[in-house]
């Protein structure tokens, strides 16, 4: 009896929480998200893409960085700070920022994010991580394809095909998806989050005051697998398409075209860079404090 209580007592004396997480943690594991999926778009800003012929090879994000956090840590508060960090660090600071309408991008990420991170129930089984990966291109990019697709034959927009191929709207979103799925999905998400996961798994959590993830144990943050979440998803997903066509209605509340980056060259990324780095030390100085406090209690 005394062997199999000794971890849970060597646990609490280290000051390793619960499953369950406190609104501070959480609310680190939110910047956190935001300022590591921003740095990682601040990167890809600068990475020139690929063309193949009439095929344009990019990526479109580093799948394995919030796909990381989210596996590891709360997969709710992980999706919620993800797709903000780009927001603000490589659209509003860059002063291209479109409004109300990347309001879409977002519901799309979150939705995307949210249910990939609750999938991987376990942070070493490998095929739940490539799940988890490909989710999260697949339902970003499904949702996307549907809102270009009904844009087009809506009538408020154009089709934008390319020179090379069929000119058929649906091949041209076909392509696409797929090459998303290969370079965003596999080659800058599963591949290295099958490995990167596991590394930090048991690592990056007492950093944060948090209990190590016990494979197949219910967590806090995670998607509800209940009729009424996929209600609300459905509904979010309806919600984001509205937010797109308001920009191809030229509704732009709240826009900035300021367009820093276009006036004073890639330099100005610093900017992103200076201001992620002030968010994150904030937070970290604030969160130490509390761990403090709740120790000395």
């Amino acid at each position: 009896m005394s062997t199999t209580q000794a971890p849970e007592r060597r646990g609490a004396l280290r000051g390793i929480g619960s499953a369950r997480t406190s609104t501070p943690q959480n609310l680190m594991v939110f910047v956190l998200s935001m300022a590591l999926f921003g740095l990682a778009n601040i990167l890809l800003e600068i990475i020139p893409d690929v063309t193949i012929g009439p095929v344009d090879l990019s990526v479109a994000y580093f799948v394995f960085v919030p796909l990381t956090l989210a596996a590891l840590l709360n997969p709710f508060w992980a999706a919620l700070g993800a797709p903000l960090g780009e927001i603000v660090f490589t659209d509003l600071l860059m002063g291209d920022f479109s409004g109300l309408s990347e309001l879409e991008g977002f519901i799309q990420m979150f939705l995307a994010i949210y249910v990939a991170g609750s999938v991987v129930r376990n942070p070493r089984s490998r095929p739940q991580i490539w799940l988890g990966a490909l989710l999260i291109v697949g339902i970003d990019k499904f949702l996307s394809a549907v809102v270009d697709l009904a844009k087009v034959w809506v009538g408020v927009e154009d089709a934008e095909y390319v020179q090379g191929l069929p000119q058929s709207i649906l091949l041209l979103e076909g392509v696409g998806f797929g090459i998303d799925l290969v370079i965003s999905g596999i080659l800058f998400g599963a591949l290295p989050a099958m490995w990167l996961i596991p590394a930090l798994h048991g690592r990056i959590e007492p950093l944060l005051g948090m209990r190590p993830r016990v494979p197949g144990e219910p967590r806090p943050g995670t998607v509800p697998w209940a009729g009424w979440f996929v209600v609300v998803a459905v509904l979010a997903s309806l919600l984001s398409f509205v937010f797109a066509f308001l920009e191809a209605w030229d509704v732009s509340i709240g826009s900035v075209e300021a367009d820093f980056r276009g006036q004073y060259g890639d330099t100005f990324l610093w900017v992103s860079v200076g201001a992620l780095v002030v968010v994150l030390a904030l937070a970290a100085i604030l969160f130490s404090v509390w761990r403090r406090r709740r120790a000395d209690r």
